[in-house]
């Protein structure tokens, strides 16, 4: 897909997609991009209701908000087994947790040069620990989704492609 016509849209549905199937048990993932003010957007989220990213939209990284924030302001994975027992997620709970999550967890999308370009989440409808591998398949999905940011950042070889996520978020 990076070496072909896909659009970065549909490589970061086919990554979060990806992600969801092996996390199984109703797991939902999403991916958010940095948009050129600093801002978290949705950059692929097909599972998560229209209303949730609204209300999302737009969060800036913070290392004492949520996970997806947290993990794009800390440049680390940001792990949350249960929001209720998690002060980062004092006045954003009620978001997933209406949604029936009960924790989550982030990994940022970073360039080959260190720049946080997004993260990638993923929501739980019950309480646990990431496992060894999921951590590690969620590295790898991530490096794919920042090839697939870098691909169509402004300035790159492929920007004339007119796909630019940071547009569309």
């Amino acid at each position: 897909m990076l070496n072909g016509n896909s659009s970065t849209f549909e490589i970061l549905t086919f990554l979060v997609t990806a992600a969801e199937e092996a996390a199984g048990c109703g797991a939902v993932a999403s991916i958010l991009v940095l948009d050129n003010d600093g801002l978290l957007r949705n950059g692929a989220s097909p599972n998560l209701p229209a209303d949730y990213l609204r209300a999302i939209d737009r969060l800036k990284p913070n290392p004492r908000v949520g996970t997806c924030a947290a993990a794009a302001a800390t440049n680390s994975v940001v792990i949350t087994p249960d929001f209720s027992a998690d002060d980062k997620w004092a006045e954003l709970r009620h978001l997933p947790m209406s949604l029936g999550f009960v924790g989550a967890w982030s990994t940022p999308i970073v360039s080959a040069n260190g720049k946080v370009l997004g993260t990638f989440g993923t929501y739980f409808r019950e309480r646990r620990q990431p496992t060894p591998q999921e951590l590690s398949g969620i590295k790898s999905l991530a490096t794919i989704a920042a090839q697939a940011l870098d691909r169509h950042s402004p300035g790159s070889a492929s920007a004339s492609s007119g796909c630019n996520v940071n547009k569309r978020a």
